[in-house]
Formats: C-alpha cells, structure tokens, sequence
C-alpha cells in the first residue's frame, strides 16, 4: 500500500484519457514520470493494466478491475481532504466541546451564543460526560477543548482556572436544618449523603471537603447526574454537596456552608502541543477571555 498509494491518481488520470501525454498535462506531472510510475505500478502489482496502441492506452480487463475500486479509493481520500478542510475552515469550521453535564442547561448554551454573535457559522460537536471520561476523549483526539473540574494538573494536558463554582448542602424542605440559611458542613456528619459516582469530579471534591470537616460521609445512593440527585434529596433519601441550579428545585432548600471553602474550580483543558485549527483557536481564546465570569449570575 506505501507504494502504490501515490501512484494511483496517475494510474485514473491515464485510464480516464487513454492518453498518456494528454493524462500528464491534467495532473500537470511531466510525462516520463507519469510513464515510470505506470511501470512501476504494473511490476509491482505483477500484472499488466494497459495495452499500448502508440500514442494511445487501453485498460486491460485487469485494468478495469483494479481502477474501479483505485476510483473508489480516490474518491474516499478526496472526501476526508475537503472534510478535514471544513473543519479547519476559520468561518465554518468545527470545535469538538466537552463540558459536564451541570453546565449543560444553561453555561454551555451561553456561552456557545455569545461566541457565534462574533463567529455565526461555526460549528460546534459537544460532548457531555464527567471529568475523567472527557479527558480520556481528549487523549484519543476526539475533543479539541473540554471544560471540567477539578481543574486538571496532569502530563500532556494544559489547563487554564476559569471560574468557581460554590457548592451548597441541599437539604429537603422537611429536615430539621431546613430552617437554616448557612451550616457548617461538620453539623451534618450524622446524616446520609447522596452523591456522584467515584471518579466524578464533583464526588472526590465531596469527599475532600468532609474529610476537611473531620468526617467521612455515609453514602446511601450513588447517581450521575446533580438533578437526579436533587430528586433524591427532596424525596427524603439524603443529602447532598451540589452547584447551584440552573431552576430552583420544589422540595429542597439549599445552605450556604460556612466555615470551609466549598467550592469547585472550573477550568478548560486541551492537549499540550496539539495544534489548534482557526475555529478552535477562536473558541479557545473566547473562552480563555471569559476568567472569573465564565458562569452565569
């Protein structure tokens, strides 16, 4: 396939003409190396593609067969050339985003609308997952930028702190500390916590911040996602460590946690050394220029 591969647009372009001379001036090559790849091309592949008829060339069943699925080929490259080039377009061009499921009602829209007030016609693939899986989708190439938290300080990525998030104790309406505004998070050591799954950022920052309150929670249900968590608080199943909402919830009341610095810092990573094409240079730069208001009020 190493060799053959460049020699297969020659290959086309002389069974389109049958012409040797005139398949030169199309694919603008001079017409001895067109003439050598030919040979080449049959010496190696064992098997003649062309009947020569002096200045003229015919296919030979061979011939036939190999250039259909050459055209096919061809056809494939030229189809990944002008998707790659659409996407790298400054204008119309594609930003592979992934960001957390939290952000995804409200955050991520807005922002994707202030962006295109400026750049209308970009394109955007989101993604939406929690931390550890979007920057294993990072790695894989699969995302040009993400915003996560924590913030990621880990080889071959660059991350950049944008903002923070404070994390309220959501209580329902019905529980004993309903009635406070603020709590120190220690106050609730006695009671079940509902939460993340492990390896959600939102989790091991739960974890730190009640290990830093002297206790260790008692987990009663695990979930992915912060609503379905709230659900489970307002039924009376627990509590729970959570950013604020985008729409305030029926059923639970949320305390500011004094005492201990309860927030969660978002930040936007990407492969150190990657190369950025024009659109995700665009976004990148936008985002990095929304620091310290990148949430909204």
């Amino acid at each position: 396939m190493r060799l053959l591969a460049p020699r297969l647009a020659y290959f086309a372009g002389v069974a389109r003409t049958e012409h040797v001379t005139r398949a030169a001036q199309e694919l603008e090559v001079p017409q001895s190396t067109l003439s050598r790849a030919l040979v080449r091309l049959e010496r190696d592949l064992g098997v003649e593609l062309f009947a020569r008829h002096g200045r003229t060339v015919s296919l030979t069943p061979a011939g036939r067969t190999f250039l259909g699925s050459a055209e096919k080929a061809l056809a494939e490259v030229g189809k990944a050339v002008e998707s790659v080039r659409a996407d790298a377009d400054p204008a119309s061009g594609k930003v592979a985003f992934g960001f957390l499921h939290t952000m995804g009602s409200e955050t991520v829209p807005g922002l994707i609308r202030a962006f295109r007030a400026d750049h209308p016609r970009i394109r955007f693939s989101l993604v939406q997952n929690y931390g550890e899986a979007m920057l294993d989708r990072l790695r894989a190439g699969e995302l040009d930028l993400c915003l996560t938290s924590p913030v990621p300080d880990a080889p071959g990525l660059v991350a950049r702190r944008l903002d923070e998030q404070r994390l309220r104790l959501v209580v329902p309406d019905d529980h004993r500390l309903a009635g406070r505004k603020r709590i120190r998070l220690a106050e609730a050591a006695d009671e079940a916590f509902v939460t993340l799954e492990p390896g959600y950022g939102l989790r091991r920052i739960t974890d730190d911040l009640c290990a830093e309150a002297g206790f260790r929670p008692r987990i009663a249900f695990e979930g992915e996602e912060a609503e379905t968590l709230r659900g489970l608080v307002a039924a009376g199943l627990g509590v729970a460590l959570l950013p604020p909402p985008a729409v305030a919830r029926p059923g639970v009341v949320e305390l500011t946690v004094t005492g201990q610095r309860a927030v969660r810092e978002i930040g936007v990573a990407w492969l150190e050394g990657h190369p950025d094409t024009a659109p995700v240079a665009a976004f990148k730069k936008f985002l990095l220029g929304r620091r310290g208001r990148l949430l909204p009020e």
